[in-house]
């Protein structure tokens, strides 16, 4: 029985690094181009990513590039050749030998087994905090205790397979049996190896049930400590590799020709070749067209004809049905405001500060211990920048007005290209909402309507908006951010629906935000594009409208930042052209008659639409004066962040570092804004724990509920969101803000 506690080795495979190596190195030979053919690279694999560098040395700097083997296909190929498929891309390699082929063959098939099963199980929370010292310590002693069970497993099995044979040959002996006396023995000798065999059997079955204690108990701690520093470390590693390529190809290209750089503009969008051999670029597939169509103006002076893929009609002439009363291009006779609002705000400092500047000295630290600074924000929140939506609201009190549905929809599809035109020179990001974080914006007197959004999740960051006009409409929304950062540019994706209610007809509308991308990242002058497909439908009616927003192009020969549409009945027949730009105004075009046609260079079949004058829809209004050193804000803008009385305490204009960094004190600014984080970061700890505490004890957990808004699923659309529950302007009215929560 001694044997039962015999030390057995680690039961890892020959040649396989065990799960518990940090990384594994060697030189491979990885195919470049055909000029060049196979170059030696130095590769390191780590926490299932395969890095690869031109020498070991570079590995201080610069990193050639990164296969995640999680998603990636592993094939081996003739003499010593293995092919790896990630992302769409196939990377040859091949070792000096079938042995070293091998090796790293295995390696690479357990790093992949490694990581598929952290991603499979890991703990979806998607924002654990750093894991503590005391934490690491737990873990490592749990994995010293796991290790040791193992081993006691590994000799109980051991033991039981020596003993089950020892029985059955006893067994095999006692059929042959002759004579009595050999019959006892026999007997006896069985009887031992069953005794043997049982007590073996009860330690083996002892042992499973203490490893299956250990692993219960410490499960859930590894998979969020071993989560964390996995998509820490490789969002951070995607971060730093693709600053090193901007950094390097900016010293190549210096290098070589210093002089054409020097006489550079500052606007220059030139793209710098960042990649290993040229074999690092990434290509992206366009955006699929939507379908194309010719526009005749039908006028006795002249007809235009211009292909709708490529060129709308817009005139820019005001038929004399359309006053500048209801769109007047000054901004500033639209409306005789009843309270006099601000007009300015204190001048941006003129701080120079740049993100690789930043990034360069985080190497090696935790992603959520990075500040990122005020100096990339401008002096409004996420909730107020939502409001601003509202900068245009007197199309929709046109559009309660209409009689018609199909003029109502383009008059609702002009006020969702408006809500861009604020963006054009707003390249900051504006203040991420702490969780429970308001906004009102009360414009009852001079437009109304009265607005209030709440920040109703964290991870993912959510906002909830809800706007009650009382010229005829309702308007609300849930809109959560998700953001890809792809080392020159960031796209920024809104998910999530707009709906929009007229009382008087009840026509409801629904759609969703596109795609914002911000250019230059590391190096140039920043600018924002807005590009994908917008469908607005009218769920009463069934009436649609498709808009297209195009994408820059160096090379095309459209007017920037082009939007065009169409508006259908519900057969799908089309009504009104819409054409304009987001970033200027937007037209409607009657459609007379329409016709197929032959156009294009590969002859393929267009629609041709005979049109009416066009008439305008919305017009962007001038900004202020000196907004090029007030965060280019419009007039609007300018007035969502000032003090007012009788505001919740949540309200996003309390927030004390938004407030530092308007009136110019950046570093204080920031200095508060990492005190609100950690205050936020300690409460979601505190949620966490008492949500542990109510599973422990078999109690259902309640997650965080907001105060203004509850979620809600509207049964004509089956969607789910968060809708307004009510009471926040009685709440007001009685100034009773105890249900508050002291965010600030």
């Amino acid at each position: 029985m001694s044997e039962l506690v015999k030390s057995l080795p680690s039961p890892t495979l020959s040649g396989v690094p065990s799960p518990g190596s940090d990384t594994y190195k060697g030189y491979l030979f990885k195919w470049t181009n055909y000029l060049k053919g196979y170059q030696r690279r130095w590769f390191v694999l780590s926490n299932g990513l395969l890095s690869y560098y031109r020498t070991q040395a570079e590995m201080a700097h610069t990193c050639r590039g990164t296969i995640t083997l999680a998603t990636a296909h592993i094939e081996v190929g003739d003499t010593c050749h293995l092919v790896l498929t990630s992302g769409g891309r196939s990377y040859h390699l091949k070792a000096t030998s079938d042995v070293e082929c091998q090796h790293w063959v295995s390696t690479l098939q357990q790093a992949k087994a490694n990581a598929t099963h952290l991603m499979h199980h890991s703990d979806d929370s998607g924002d654990e905090g750093p894991v503590p010292q005391q934490d690491r310590n737990l873990t490592q002693g749990a994995l010293n205790t796991l290790a040791s069970k193992l081993d006691d497993l590994n000799t109980c099995n051991e033991l039981i397979g020596k003993h089950g044979a020892a029985l059955q040959r006893s067994l095999s002996e006692l059929e042959d049996l002759r004579g009595p006396s050999d019959g006892t023995d026999k007997l006896k000798t069985v009887n031992e190896r069953a005794t043997l065999f049982r007590i073996t059997s009860n330690a083996m079955i002892n042992a499973c049930r203490d490893f299956l204690d250990v692993a219960e108990t410490h499960s859930r701690r590894w998979q969020r400590a071993l989560q964390y520093e996995r998509e820490q470390r490789h969002h951070l590693e995607e971060t730093i590799e693709q600053l090193a390529k901007q950094h390097n190809s900016l010293e190549r290209a210096w290098r070589e020709a210093p002089s054409e750089h020097t006489a550079e503009g500052a606007g220059s969008n030139q793209e710098m070749d960042d990649s290993d051999e040229n074999e690092d670029t990434e290509f992206f597939d366009a955006m699929e067209d939507s379908p194309s169509f010719i526009t005749v103006t039908a006028t006795n002076h002249s007809q235009h004809k211009r292909s709708g893929s490529n060129q709308s009609m817009m005139s820019g002439g005001v038929p004399t049905e359309w006053s500048h009363d209801d769109n007047d291009s000054s901004g500033s006779n639209h409306l005789q405001l009843c309270r006099t609002r601000r007009s300015r705000i204190p001048d941006k400092p003129n701080y120079s500060l740049n993100l690789w500047s930043i990034m360069k000295n985080c190497i090696g630290k935790e992603l959520s211990k990075i500040p990122m600074p005020v100096n990339f924000s401008e002096p409004l929140s996420m909730l107020q920048r939502l409001t601003e939506d509202l900068e245009y609201s007197e199309i929709l009190d046109r559009a309660a007005r209409c009689d018609s549905s199909l003029d109502q929809m383009c008059l609702v599809a002009a006020f969702s290209v408006s809500s861009y035109s604020t963006t054009v020179h707003r390249t900051a990001k504006p203040f991420n909402p702490l969780l429970g974080e308001t906004y009102e914006l009360d414009r009852l007197d001079e437009y109304g309507y009265r607005s209030i959004c709440e920040q109703v999740s964290h991870h993912p960051p959510a906002a909830a908006h809800h706007v009650t006009s009382q010229r005829g409409w309702n308007l609300w929304q849930e809109i959560t951010i998700d953001s890809k950062f792809r080392g020159k540019y960031i796209s920024v994706m809104p998910l999530g629906s707009i709906h929009l209610q007229f009382h008087s007809s009840g026509n409801h509308y629904v759609w969703s935000k596109i795609t914002s991308t911000v250019h230059n990242i590391i190096v140039g002058k920043l600018w924002i594009d807005q590009s994908g497909d917008i469908e607005i439908a009218n769920h009463r009616t069934k009436e649609t409208c498709h808009l297209k927003f195009s994408p820059y192009s160096y090379f095309s020969r459209d007017v920037p930042r082009k939007v065009t549409g169409v508006v259908a009945n519900s057969e799908g027949i089309a009504h009104y052209i819409l054409s304009g730009t987001w970033d200027d105004k937007m037209e409607s075009a009657k459609i007379v008659e329409s016709s197929r046609g032959c156009g294009g260079s590969e002859g393929k079949q267009k629609t041709v639409y005979q049109t009416l004058q066009p008439k305008l829809l919305w017009k962007k209004y001038p900004l202020p004066a000196n907004a090029e050193n007030m965060h280019f804000f419009s007039s609007l803008a300018l007035t969502l962040n000032e003090l007012e009385d009788g505001v919740a305490p949540t309200d996003s204009r309390l927030r004390p570092d938004q407030r530092l960094m308007e009136a110019g004190l950046w570093d204080e600014a920031n200095t508060q804004k990492q005190h609100l984080e950690e205050r936020q970061r300690l409460d979601r700890r505190r949620r966490e724990a008492k949500a542990t505490q109510a599973v422990e004890e078999g109690q259902e957990i309640e997650g965080y509920q907001p105060l203004w808004f509850e979620r809600r699923t509207d049964d004509s659309l089956g969607e789910s969101s968060y809708v307004y529950r009510g009471g926040y302007w009685e709440a007001k009215d009685r100034q009773d803000w105890s249900q508050c929560p002291g965010i600030f």
